[in-house]
């Protein structure tokens, strides 16, 4: 059975992982990785201003998915600039097993890849938006809207179950009612006895007798 998505907690209380480049510039004259380095540390120090609790900044790298399994945070923010597809596809990896909100922050003004991150779990996309003042509504929305679409997943998903469960019910009764010639009242009266005797879900006698029906025949 799936677990219900998650209930939202205070904004204060959301344990926030950033997935950055080293702030670390080893040559003073690449203005590119300095202008990298002053995006993150302004981003973090936002973050920190807000009052949001950042556990940890990690690289982009092989080993961010059981990082981010030992930390276990609410949000990830990937601060990126032309390396924003490549950080992104790490933490998408990250995340497949146990979904979490994404922000994607970045100073690329390409948007051709726009449509990409959203489809792969991105909740918010934002281009030079590293103002402080911007961080919170930001941080708002992509939880807002994160916790819509997962609810939206849990009913499709029960939706789907159901349906499933229903087609397994059906085949069930037929297979019972072609063996013991019993009528479909009959025929769903001893599926529900049975459930109810094993302490099992309709569904779950159904599969069983399916199943054995496949292994006799």
């Amino acid at each position: 059975m799936k677990a219900s998505p998650k209930k939202s907690r205070p904004q204060e209380a959301l344990r926030i992982v950033v997935v950055a480049p080293d702030l670390v510039v080893s040559d003073p004259d690449d203005d590119h990785a300095r202008t990298q380095a002053q995006r993150s540390r302004a981003l973090r120090i936002g973050l920190l201003e807000s009052g949001f609790n950042l556990i940890a900044t990690l690289p982009a790298d092989v080993f961010l998915a059981d990082r981010i399994s030992q930390l276990q945070p609410d949000l990830i923010i990937v601060d990126a600039e032309s390396e924003a597809r490549d950080a992104l596809e790490h933490v998408v990896f990250a995340t497949r097993d146990e979904r979490r909100p994404i922000v994607l922050f970045t100073d690329d003004d390409d948007t051709s890849h726009v449509r990409d991150a959203v489809a792969v779990g991105v909740s918010a996309y934002i281009v030079d938006g590293l103002s402080s003042t911007r961080i919170r509504p930001i941080l708002d929305v992509a939880m807002a809207r994160f916790e819509y679409e997962e609810n939206l997943r849990h009913e499709r998903d029960q939706a789907r179950h159901a349906l499933n469960e229903r087609g397994l019910v059906e085949r069930a009764k037929a297979l019972l009612m072609d063996k013991l010639a019993l009528t479909e009242v009959q025929a769903h009266a001893k599926l529900r006895k049975v459930a109810m005797d094993k302490g099992l879900k309709l569904g779950e006698v159904a599969q069983r007798i399916l199943d054995m029906a496949d292994l006799l025949s």
